[in-house]
């Protein structure tokens, strides 16, 4: 079993977290929420991954056969539609931000009131 995929989701998720909260614009901020999210992925993957599996098709192939664990795709395909969702909702709320007080700086945004 390699730790390699591991170490790799690890990293990206302190790359991308590190970037957040050294973030001055809220467009970098959006993108280091999606190498975050990246980070899932490659996690979800590697926990599926089985050494030596074929694809989880299993009409017509022997019984004991190992096979990828088609749950972990499924789950890996959701994160990138909710990763695409968000990322979208974020971009346009940094839009809006960036039309009412004409700054992308988090620091020189005025106290909101509701």
């Amino acid at each position: 079993m390699s730790y390699l995929p591991y170490a790799l989701a690890g990293w990206l998720f302190v790359v991308g977290l590190y970037g957040v909260v050294t973030s001055r614009n809220l467009i970098h901020l959006v993108v280091c929420v999606s190498v975050i999210q990246s980070a899932t992925y490659v996690l979800l993957l590697a926990i599926g991954y089985v050494k030596g599996g074929t694809a989880p098709i299993f009409n017509g192939i022997a019984l004991g056969t190992k096979a990828v664990d088609p749950v972990v795709q499924a789950l890996t395909l959701t994160d990138v539609v909710v990763s695409v969702t968000s990322m979208a909702l974020l971009l346009a709320i940094a839009v809006e931000v960036h039309k009412r007080t004409g700054t992308l700086d988090p620091d020189e945004l005025r106290e909101m009131h509701g």
